[in-house]
Parts: C-alpha cells; sequence; structure tokens
C-alpha cells in the first residue's frame, strides 16, 4: 500500500495567501468610508456661492462648477458605485457560471448556444448597454442589467473552457461510468474545480463593472446628478476642464484608478495562489 504524505505549504505560498488580503482590505476600507467617513459638507448640496474653488483648507478636494464640494462626494460615490458595480458582478457571475458549466457537456445545443454566443458579442456591447438603460428608465436595476450583458458571456467562456478540461480528465469518466448523475458531477468535480477561475473573472468583472457605470453615468444615462457617482462628476467636471479647473476630474479619476487596480490585483493574487497550490 503506497504510504500517503502531506506536503507543507511553502513559505511563498502562504504569502501568496496573505497577499490576498491587502487589496480586499483595501476594497472594505474604502467601501466603508464611503458609509461611514463623517464627510465635512453635504454631498447632495450645492453651494452655489462657491463654484470651481481650487483646493484648500476649507475645501480640500476644492469645489465643482455646481458648487458641490468634492471631497465630500469623492468619498460617497463609493457607497453608490461599488455597490452596483459589486451587484452587477455577482449577477454576472451567477448567470455565467451557471451556464458556462451548462454549455460544457458537448452536445448540439451547446453548439448552438455558443454560436449565437459569438454572433452576440459582435454587437458593440456598451451602446447596447446604453440602449437598455434609457429604453428601461434608467433606474439602476437597468445599470445592473447593462452590466450583466457584458460580462455573462466572459464568464461563460471562462468557465465552460475549465469545465471541458476537467472533463477530459479520467477521475471524472471514472464518475460518469459509476453512474453519478448531472447534478453530482456538477457539484462534487465541476463547481470545485472552477472556483479559482471563477473568483479571478469576479475580480474582473466588478473593474470593469466600475468602468461600465462611470461610462453610462458619463453618457448621461444610469447614475444622474446630484447623486454622487464618479462618472457623474466626471463628466460634470468636463466642463470646466478647458479653463483650467483640473480638481474635479482629478479626484473621482483616482477613485475609479484605486478601485480598478485593487481588483486587478486581487485577481492577480488569486491566480498566484491557484499557481502555488498545484502539487
Amino acid at each position: 500500500m503506497a504510504e500517503t504524505t502531506v506536503r507543507a505549504p511553502l513559505k511563498w505560498e502562504s504569502r501568496g495567501v496573505k497577499a490576498v488580503w491587502v487589496p480586499v482590505g483595501l476594497l472594505i476600507l474604502l467601501f466603508v468610508a464611503s458609509i461611514f467617513l463623517p464627510l465635512p459638507y453635504d454631498p447632495l448640496r450645492a453651494n452655489v456661492g462657491d463654484p470651481l474653488q481650487a483646493p484648500s483648507g476649507e475645501h480640500w478636494f476644492g469645489t465643482d462648477i455646481s458648487g458641490f464640494d468634492v471631497f465630500s462626494r469623492t468619498v460617497r460615490a463609493g457607497r453608490l458605485d461599488l455597490s452596483l458595480a459589486f451587484a452587477g458582478a455577482l449577477v454576472s457571475a451567477f448567470i455565467g457560471v451557471s451556464a458556462g458549466l451548462y454549455v460544457s457537456k458537448p452536445s448540439r445545443t451547446s453548439d448552438i448556444i455558443m454560436r449565437f454566443l459569438d454572433a452576440f458579442q459582435a454587437f458593440p456591447l456598451l451602446f447596447l448597454g446604453v440602449a437598455v438603460v434609457t429604453l428601461g428608465g434608467a433606474g439602476l436595476e437597468w445599470v445592473v442589467v447593462a452590466i450583466a450583458l457584458q460580462n455573462v458571456p466572459r464568464f461563460m467562456r471562462v468557465i465552460r473552457a475549465e469545465a471541458q478540461v476537467i472533463r477530459s480528465k479520467r477521475y471524472f469518466e471514472a464518475a460518469q461510468a459509476m453512474g453519478a448523475t448531472n447534478w453530482h458531477l456538477m457539484w462534487r468535480h465541476l463547481l470545485p474545480n472552477v472556483k479559482s477561475p471563477a473568483l479571478i473573472q469576479l475580480s474582473l468583472t466588478t473593474a470593469n463593472a466600475l468602468v461600465i457605470i462611470a461610462a453610462l453615468s458619463f453618457l448621461g444615462v444610469g447614475i444622474t446628478a446630484p447623486a454622487a457617482s464618479w462618472g457623474t462628476m466626471i463628466q460634470s467636471g468636463s466642463q470646466s476642464i478647458a479653463t483650467g479647473e483640473w480638481w474635479p476630474i482629478l479626484f473621482p479619476a483616482l477613485g475609479i484608478l484605486t478601485v480598478v487596480m485593487s481588483l486587478n490585483w486581487l485577481a492577480d493574487e488569486i491566480e498566484r495562489t491557484k499557481a502555488g497550490g498545484v502539487s
């Protein structure tokens, strides 16, 4: 009987697991700050007497063209933008993972679905998202739908490719030969093995969702003023950038950049941890 040995995790693998919590902690900090941080000014109330003031001790990030305090709105915008981005990413993950596992099984139906997916992705999906949000009445739930339209196909392709590799493994074929049901195969063999790719794609999708939200807001659909959103702040600040007032755009843009970089960092760390755990 072969002796079973347990390999102790390497030091660099342990560091990789811990490193995942650095971007996670930063994202949690930003989201908690957007909800609970005391703000010097009301982010939804403009002071019409103080438009386009440069950053100072009174207004740390200056004021915009309408007199809103840029610091207060930049912080508060994270609450709405991050909530919508995570909601859209989770909806995309739920639909995309389920559909990806389904089409990973070779069948004529799976081939038809993938051909339809190819045709669907040939359309400019951002414009389709703008149309959906506009026709839906610009409600926030339609922003989530627009995010899902762009990201469900990506989830499906990633999960399908990973699941097809798993289906070719001998242990999977053995489970099929022993009469395992499709549900057992999915829950016992497929889902646990696509977890890491799904988490990586979830992180990347959340970053993409944030960019979609900002793009929709910049185009005037989805989140609209006076609601605090990084996209609406950039759209409003673009009116004054030509005259040299850079601060209404810079700080919300840095907010988007910080979150997107953190999410991409998180995806990289998950991938490194997955690679380090392969024995």
